[in-house]
């Protein structure tokens, strides 16, 4: 209790001897959030309190109440002193410089976005674009998952309520960029070397690993005698530059509906060396994409002759890439909002 009563107090004074030296209603703005805010000093340790034993709760809890109030009023005390301040008819130099106003910068997602972005151009890779609202034929049939297949429970993902003539739910929003690959194939043709990046949906559980909103990056190459060696050679490549460092990775087979053969790209995981932590489930390998070489219905869906033109395609999260690339353990926070989070980037 003792420790918990000194921390208090000596809180309680920082707290006070900064507000007095406020020197505009900003400062007291950004002392107010620092402190009383949803996560501020002051509140995460009132939250402590509550972890007492029943005996030292009460007294406790009391003086931190007491601590709260007298900040608070501490609080409106400054602001109308700053306010009369503001509003007082003093000589106003209207030639000093103003407040300097801090400059934002670009997401974590975005930085990653647009290093892939930067990787796959000097290669050759042209940058595509698609529709986040997609039609049912360029989301599953068109990549070889037609409306029996049990492929699409595996996405069980959000419909528009918008019907075709048939009576049928034709509308979805995207559940990966893979949607672009028929699109893509249909306006260029064969040979074609392309990547498509941008947000998807998924009906997920969300966890350190699982969002249900997110960013993927689809990569496709389709030209004579793609094999299995084109797609290693360029994901290898991919992990070098973008994490300035050789990858360690390895394919087992995987099931991937417009992809024959599947297979699971793992990266050793990057967060725990390979020793194993929560993001890699203990394995000290983390699954990082999905590929294999284009399925020939996907290619004919196109517009390719399968007979003399093969191909490769792979799509990952960019999400899981920016995890590994700045050593982040939870994906929810990207999209937290929190900008205690984000400043660090």
């Amino acid at each position: 209790m003792t420790s918990m009563k000194n921390k208090l107090q000596n809180l309680k004074q920082e707290i006070l001897e900064r507000l007095e030296k406020a020197a505009d209603i900003l400062q007291l703005q950004e002392l107010e959030e620092k402190y009383l805010g949803r996560k501020g000093e002051l509140t995460l340790l009132l939250k402590e309190v509550g972890n007492l034993p029943a005996a030292e709760r009460k007294e406790t809890g009391k003086l931190a109440n007491e601590i709260r109030t007298e900040i608070k009023q501490k609080l409106i005390e400054i602001k109308k002193k700053l306010d009369k301040n503001i509003h007082n008819d003093e000589f106003f130099d209207a030639t000093l410089p103003g407040t300097k106003i801090a400059s934002g910068h670009l997401h974590p997602l975005t930085q990653v976005q647009r290093d892939l972005e930067k990787i796959f151009s000097s290669m050759g890779f042209m940058i595509l674009d698609g529709p986040e609202l997609e039609s049912d034929y360029y989301n599953f049939e068109a990549l070889n998952i037609p409306k029996s297949h049990p492929a699409r429970d595996m996405q069980d993902t959000f419909y528009i309520n918008h019907k075709n003539k048939q009576g049928e739910y034709d509308m979805v929003m995207r559940t990966h960029t893979s949607n672009v690959q028929v699109r893509a194939m249909e306006k260029y043709g064969a040979p074609l070397r392309g990547v498509a990046l941008g947000k998807i949906y998924r009906n997920e559980a969300t966890d350190q690993r699982h969002e249900h909103t997110f960013y993927q990056i689809e990569g496709l190459m389709v030209d004579k005698d793609i094999s299995i060696a084109h797609l290693m050679a360029v994901l290898r490549e991919m992990f070098k530059r973008l994490f300035d460092q050789s990858a360690n990775i390895r394919l087992r087979p995987g099931f991937f509906s417009f992809v024959e053969p599947g297979v699971e790209v793992e990266m050793s995981c990057l967060l725990c060396k390979g020793k194993g932590c929560p993001v890699c489930k203990r394995t000290g390998w983390v699954e990082m994409l999905g590929a294999g070489l284009v399925h020939p219905n996907v290619l004919r869906a196109g517009g390719i002759d399968s007979k003399i033109y093969s191909g490769f395609a792979f799509g990952t999260g960019i999400e899981r890439l920016a995890m590994m690339k700045y050593g982040i353990d939870d994906i929810r926070l990207f999209h937290s909002g929190d900008l205690y989070f984000l400043k660090q980037f």
